[in-house]
């Protein structure tokens, strides 16, 4: 970070700023504030422009300085000095006591950048008691003097420990200070006792700051109480806790108990992370609250996406995939049951008390398993799922047993299995696209002018174009077998059948305009009898 070098301080031409300095109860600590140096940094900055002159008052101003002896005990005894080097030589007699001499303040211009102060003077402690001088250089080209005490530096640091404890210099220099203002109030809170209150006026950033110069200068007391800092205070955003993590992780080979602070990020589990998803999955699935349940299936939803583009951990996918499918197979089965308890003779007959349970619990494990084929959908691993939903040939036969208001969710799904198909999300084998289309298509046909007017999620174009696709994807025989029964349902109900016109055209093509395999045997054929013979 910084290196250091032992030398004494020569004495520039620029003047040396006076800082002021906070004082504790005990008299000890002094640590200027923050704003002290961002305003010394911007006004050396070049670009500054300077406002314009006010003319110069005529009579001088002059400060009056209030005797010490009407100050009361306890601030006079307590209170220590940041003074010019300039004020030292022409003032001894005043800087014992803490107080800068009059000045005399005169109303000019202001001074130009390459006069300004590019030194800042800070003691630390009872007035006068100091017996080493450090000086910080940092990078932004100025310099702080700090007038410490070697037995506080050497106590509390193991970097000055190692560095003082050969030396009897009056004066040391730390180069190419990243932080001069943190190593400052570092340094600072050396002679601090009660270093937790003050953590506690600063923010997560500044305590990572003033953690990092701890760690170099080997202040362990100060790195404990910033980790204690960072462990109870609220972390704002991925950004800063990444920020937190990342320095907490690098002070573990420092022999520091980081282990508080990072249970915020990893704890260790006493249940796998395989039952807490299941858990999850089981909540959202059994809620019957309308607005929880579906705020909470788009938050799944969006962090198992997240998860997958973030996680290249093959077996914890394989994982997540399983408890899915497990759950569709629970919805599938709990479906049936529901789906023939409604097709009972008796139903309709029912009590009103007793059919809406039935019927409200098949609209939701219909939205169930509409989500988690979503899920295996965005995950590309639904080629499963378009399987077992083909085999229900049980199910769709009880379809048609069903109130339309009731089964009509059901349609869904078959719509949501077709669109993906039609847009390459999954690639079930052809037997299985075959099986789909002759299990699931009718009932969805049956049902299609209900979900074009009492489903609002429903897409017509989107539906229509991924049943076309599936059914070209099937070979040419199979593509005219459903067609042609399409065709026969959709001169009958007209714009109440899926409109598959573009896919028949397509069939259309195939068959009658462009049959491939014949044009190839013929063109084949012609090659064969125009080649020329060899030989004489």
């Amino acid at each position: 970070m910084a290196e250091i070098r032992l030398a004494r301080l020569e004495q520039g031409q620029t003047k040396i700023k006076n800082v002021p300095i906070a004082v504790t109860p005990e008299g000890f600590w002094c640590c200027p504030s923050p704003v002290v140096f961002q305003k010394t940094l911007k006004s050396q900055n070049p670009l500054n422009k300077p406002k314009p002159a006010s003319p110069p008052s005529k009579i001088p101003v002059e400060k009056k300085l209030t005797p010490v002896t009407d100050r009361k005990p306890a601030l006079s005894r307590s209170r220590s000095a940041a003074v010019s080097d300039d004020d030292r030589k022409g003032n001894a007699d005043t800087s014992g006591s803490g107080y800068s001499a009059p000045e005399v303040v005169h109303r000019t211009s202001r001074p130009k950048v390459e006069n300004m102060p590019r030194k800042i003077a800070i003691e630390f402690g009872e007035p006068g008691t100091s017996n080493i001088k450090v000086v910080l250089l940092g990078k932004q080209g100025f310099s702080v003097k700090l007038s410490v005490h070697r037995n506080v530096l050497m106590d509390n640091s193991t970097f000055f420990a190692n560095k003082l404890s050969d030396q009897e210099g009056p004066s040391m220099e730390i180069g190419d200070c990243e932080d001069v203002e943190i190593y400052v109030e570092t340094v600072g809170l050396m002679y601090c006792k009660e270093m937790k209150q003050w953590l506690m006026k600063q923010n997560v950033s500044r305590v990572l700051r003033i953690l990092k110069v701890a760690e170099f200068l080997g202040f362990k007391s100060c790195m404990q109480s910033c980790l204690e800092y960072l462990e109870a205070a609220p972390w704002v955003g991925d950004e800063e806790e990444e920020k937190v993590v990342t320095s907490i992780l690098r002070l573990q080979s420092e022999g520091i108990g980081v282990s508080p602070v990072l249970k915020r990020v990893s704890a260790d589990v006493s249940k796998p992370h395989k039952d807490t998803l299941s858990h999850i999955i089981e909540l959202v699935l059994r809620s019957n609250e309308e607005r929880g349940r579906r705020e909470m299936k788009l938050v799944v939803l969006r962090l198992l996406r997240e998860n997958q583009s973030v996680s290249s951990n093959a077996s914890a996918a394989d994982i997540c995939n399983e408890i899915i499918y497990s759950s569709c197979r629970s919805c599938l089965t709990s479906l049936l049951f529901l789906f023939q308890q409604a097709a009972e003779t008796d139903f309709t007959d029912r009590s009103v008390d007793r059919k809406e349970p039935v019927l409200k619990q098949i609209t939701l494990e219909a939205d169930n398993l509409s989500w988690l084929l979503e899920i295996l959908a965005d995950r590309q691993v639904a080629d499963e799922f378009a399987v077992m939903w083909s085999k229900h040939q049980e199910l769709a036969a009880l379809h048609a047993k069903l109130p339309i208001v009731s089964r009509y969710h059901i349609s869904c799904i078959t719509a949501r299995l077709f669109v993906g198909i039609g847009k390459g999300e999954l690639l079930p084998a052809k037997d299985t696209r075959k099986l789909l289309l002759h299990t699931w298509l009718e009932p969805l046909i049956n049902d299609y002018s209900w979900l074009k007017h009492g489903c609002g999620s429903f897409d017509r174009k989107v539906v229509e174009e991924g049943i076309g696709r599936t059914i070209l994807t099937l070979p040419l025989e199979d593509q005219q077998s459903i067609l042609l029964t399409w065709l026969g349902s959709f001169l009958k109900v007209g714009d109440s059948c899926p409109n598959l016109q573009r896919a028949f055209e397509v069939w259309w093509r195939r068959t009658f305009v462009r049959p491939y395999i014949e044009t190839q045997g013929s063109i084949h054929s012609q090659d064969c009898s125009i080649t020329p013979q060899l030989g004489p």
